[in-house]
């Protein structure tokens, strides 16, 4: 009876020992996705600053060097701002519509999007519209700052953001609330310098395009700055 004991509880202890092992394999292999998602996000810095003498607007670096997008604009309060990639291709254009009552709003364009001439009306469709959120007393949503929406009207929620732009903490929510895009500020940490609110990072999460959040950027530095 005793041999039988032994056996068992060395059975047992076998058993425990592989469940263990399975536990520590699927939090290892949990973390290491963890890990993966992290490093397979997109680094972007902007820096708030053209390129050119006398002129508006934003140039975005890569996280290998290169120039990935700018904004160039003479105007200081432009209703319409264009997204170049590095060359100088138009890449989207967002629009502010008209204020009507408390709301304002802005449509984003694929491409450059032109007036026409026959009205005070774009000649693209916009391929969505972000409008700015209205704080009011005893709301529950205060650091919700605007609303993406597909197409033009109300009614498809796509994504919303909340944090700060003033203190470049932001974050873009889709509809499940996974952050597919952040804000952050750009600090060296070997030295422990910090570049203010002019040059700061865009971390964009696999999936959601890079234009899109930088697009975005434009009109949050529109509502908040």
């Amino acid at each position: 009876m005793f041999l039988f004991m032994k056996s068992s509880m060395c059975k047992a202890t076998r058993v425990d020992d592989e469940h263990l092992l399975h536990i520590h394999h699927h939090h290892k292999v949990e973390e290491d996705k963890k890990d993966n998602n992290i490093s397979a996000c997109k680094s972007l810095t902007v820096w708030r600053k053209s390129l050119l003498f006398n002129c508006q607007g934003f140039t975005v670096i890569s996280s290998d060097g290169n120039l990935a997008y700018r904004v160039e604009s003479y105007n200081k309060h432009p209703n319409e701002i264009t997204l170049m990639d590095g060359s100088g291709k138009p890449l989207l254009t967002t629009s502010r519509r008209k204020k009507l009552g408390l709301s304002e709003s802005w449509f984003i364009y694929e491409g450059e999007a032109k007036q026409d001439s026959s009205s005070s009306s774009l000649t693209k469709k916009p391929i969505c519209h972000v409008r700015k959120h209205q704080h009011i007393l005893l709301q529950n949503n205060l650091n919700v700052l605007a609303y993406i929406y597909l197409g033009v009207s109300d009614k498809r929620l796509a994504y919303i953001i909340e944090g700060s732009y003033p203190n470049r903490s932001c974050k873009i929510l889709d509809e499940k609330r996974r952050v597919v895009a952040e804000i952050k500020k750009k600090q060296d940490i070997t030295k422990g310098v910090s570049y203010g609110s002019e040059v700061f990072l865009l971390i964009i999460s696999p999936g959601f395009d890079s234009g899109l959040a930088m697009a975005i950027i434009l009109l949050l530095d529109q509502m908040f700055s």
